[in-house]
């Protein structure tokens, strides 16, 4: 009999939404000119991107102008990161981040103090959740940049964007904020959280992989990370994913439009596992806030297993079902703890156990009890190490 599929790692990526394949299939067809070409095809090419451009622009409650394609979340971080430590460096060179930022905005910092910034990571209470106190004193008259993430890619706590957006706003330093996980899933709007720069993505919304948006307010001084054609303003040179661009753009009308019964549905099946994790494994613990954090997230330990994280991930895959132990967006072998777990205060041991059950639009009840029911037989194959 062939095993049932259940994907349940939706926070790594997604599956395609049906209607997504078949626009980018449509638009892939009709208009394949290069958007930077005179001729018709060119032209057409050209007025769909600022069509699109329109539609995310309103999705997030800003100007189509301060809309720009990328290549991933990733490429987007990094050019929010460079871009303004670049051209903001004769007003400073200090940077404010998170202790639990996504690895692309880590390793970006990292790499900018070997350019010679300086970088102040922010620590986070045992739920996850920024400091801001210790975020307001860290900024200083060299402070050129703030960058904080809206939803946490591995325990899913929602953080304070807009305290932190008003504390940028106040002392005249650029915040950025890395909305991957949270847009299309919760409310996300850029003149709210008080965003100067925010990054967001296709394939966290059930849309194609390789392209993603960065939004950045009009008037903000940015350095371009790439040089040649000149598209997207001048600011993100390369011939435009006009496919993945309408793939995007579809797949976030989709979200947006479904955004409140699928926080409802998806909440219900959330409480089901935490509930069930409670009542039926021995020594669970749960990591990040249960009550401020994404209804699509839950991430766990159990005590004496963490250990046993990794082998617990492929007993349930032997059943076809699909789970992380780490944020799974970067390519590691799971032997190193969890930089997010240790930030809220669990040691090196336990920080290499957690467990992340990370939700999506097509995720069933009959599903999660499934996962539910093997995940406990599974358990008790389990070797405490201690």
């Amino acid at each position: 009999m062939e095993r049932p599929l259940v994907y349940l790692d939706n926070a790594a990526t997604t599956c395609p939404d049906p209607h997504v394949l078949e626009v980018m299939n449509e638009v892939g067809k009709e208009y394949y000119g290069n958007a930077s070409s005179l001729h018709n095809q060119g032209t057409r090419a050209h007025e769909l991107i600022d069509q699109y451009r329109v539609k995310i622009a309103a999705l997030l409650n800003a100007k189509p102008e301060e809309i720009f394609f990328t290549g991933s979340g990733t490429e987007s971080n990094n050019l929010a990161l460079k871009g303004i430590a670049f051209a903001q460096a004769s007003k400073g060179n200090h940077i404010v981040v998170s202790a639990i930022e996504h690895d692309c905005i880590l390793k970006t910092a990292l790499w900018l103090e070997t350019r010679g910034f300086k970088v102040t990571y922010i620590p986070v209470d045992h739920q996850g959740i920024v400091d801001t106190v210790a975020l307001e004193k860290a900024i200083g008259k060299d402070t050129i940049l703030v960058s904080v993430m809206h939803v946490n890619n591995e325990i899913g706590t929602i953080e304070p964007v807009k305290e932190i957006g008003k504390i940028c706003r106040s002392r005249n330093i650029y915040f950025h904020s890395d909305a991957c996980q949270s847009f299309g899933k919760i409310q996300v709007d850029v003149n709210d959280i008080g965003a100067d720069l925010l990054t967001i993505n296709a394939h966290k919304i059930h849309g194609p992989k390789g392209v993603a948006a960065l939004y950045i307010r009009s008037g903000v001084d940015i350095e371009p990370l790439l040089h040649g054609g000149g598209q997207e303003k001048g600011i993100r040179s390369s011939t435009e994913n006009l496919p993945g661009i309408a793939g995007f753009i579809k797949a976030a009308e989709i979200a947006c439009a479904v955004m409140e019964t699928e926080i409802d549905r998806v909440s219900s099946l959330q409480e089901r596992i935490i509930n069930s994790l409670q009542h039926h494994i021995n020594g669970v613990y749960f990591n990040g806030s249960l009550s401020g954090r994404l209804p699509h997230n839950i991430n766990f330990c159990i005590e004496g297993l963490e250990g046993e994280g990794i082998r617990l991930q492929l007993l349930l895959d032997e059943t076809g079902i699909c789970i992380s132990t780490g944020s799974a967006c970067s390519s590691n072998d799971g032997n190193n703890p969890s930089h997010v777990l240790q930030a809220i205060g669990l040691d090196p041991f336990q920080a290499r156990g957690g467990i992340r059950v990370s939700l999506g639009r097509f995720n069933t009840l009959d599903e999660i009890n499934y996962f539910l029911e093997v995940l406990q037989e599974k358990v008790k194959q389990l070797k405490p190490i201690f």
